[in-house]
């Protein structure tokens, strides 16, 4: 599935900063981290067990940490007037808003402390029909974060904020008018960020390979069929410790994965399944790769299960955004 970038009103393409080479995922690299215990892992909660679609975003041009309660605000101010369809609201009045906005730094979801703090941005509401009295509900998150994506963050000048990786969960239309803000007050552009099944395969690989509890849920492949007249996909379970025992027999180096490696855990897979149900996987597309560390799909949606493998899974998905920025 190829990704499709935003067609916001003048903001496709921009971008003030030097490009950034396509990396993409190197034949050989290093195994995730071992689990990480977050120094609060309240203030990361929020990312686990929801589902989240990927954008990868371009450098944001004169970003500042110091301003999060003034864009907080001006992000309310622009979701008021899309609600009056484009009539004028002045900043700094006592507007009786349906949606606030919070913006805040999370300095937990690093991978080294050369990254810049993810940035948390949250819509809450009350009940329209009890405004005054009812409960704020969350009904709209968004993180900007750069896990170990330090070596680019390096190069970029002094004026410019690497974030290249954010995450959504909620409804689309508040994506829509978030993104559209960020991309005309910092200069960047937000391009959906689908996994391509190769990335599947290098998950797959990489999450059976980590240790879990022993009544973790079983490895799931799920593969679509081509060119037939109703679509139809095949699910492949794998009991967690037997694809962990798979890998063992699979890798080489310890601490280290390469696309040999990731081959020859596929096709042990491919051909174990040939043998019992005559099909050749091969043949088919991997859509959807589930594990008790987290859920990817090629439509550029994840799912984390696990705290202690955030920051593993999140440093991979930065790899991923910066190679889809040019």
């Amino acid at each position: 599935m190829e990704s499709a970038a935003w067609s916001l009103p003048g903001t496709a393409g921009l971008s003030r900063g030097p490009p950034l080479a396509r990396l993409g995922l190197s034949h050989s690299r290093l195994f995730p981290p071992p689990p990480q215990e977050i120094a609060d892992p309240q203030r990361t909660a929020f990312l686990l067990r929801k589902q989240w679609t990927l954008y990868s975003v371009t450098p944001l041009y004169r970003f500042s940490d110091a301003h999060l309660k003034d864009y907080a605000q001006l992000l309310s101010v622009s979701i008021a007037a899309e609600k009056q369809k484009g009539l004028a609201v002045e900043v700094g009045l006592e507007l009786d808003l349906d949606v606030k906005v919070d913006v805040s730094s999370i300095p937990d979801l690093t991978g080294s402390n050369q990254d810049q703090a993810a940035i948390l941005v949250q819509l809450s509401s009350r009940s329209s029909a009890f405004p005054q009295t009812s409960e704020r509900k969350l009904v709209w998150s968004g993180c900007f974060c750069s896990v170990s994506g330090d070596d680019l963050s390096k190069n970029l000048p002094k004026d410019f904020t690497y974030l290249p990786l954010f995450l959504a969960n909620g409804a689309e239309k508040y994506t829509s008018i978030i993104g559209s803000w960020f991309q005309t007050t910092f200069d960047c552009c937000f391009r959906r960020l689908a996994i391509s099944p190769f990335n599947l395969s290098w998950m797959a690989a990489m999450w059976a390979g980590c240790k879990v509890d022993q009544s973790a849920s079983a490895t799931e492949l799920v593969f679509s069929v081509p060119s037939l007249p109703q679509p139809l996909d095949i699910s492949y379970a794998i009991h967690p410790e037997d694809a962990k025992a798979l890998w063992d027999t699979v890798q080489k180096t310890p601490g280290e994965i390469t696309q040999e490696e990731v081959d020859v855990f596929m096709d042990c897979l491919y051909s174990h399944f040939h043998r019992h149900f005559k099909i050749h996987l091969s043949a088919t597309k991997l859509v959807k790769v589930s594990t008790a560390i987290a859920s990817a799909h090629c439509n550029g949606t994840i799912k984390f299960l696990q705290s202690k493998h955030l920051i593993g899974v999140l440093m991979l998905l930065t790899e991923l955004a910066v190679s889809q920025i040019e």
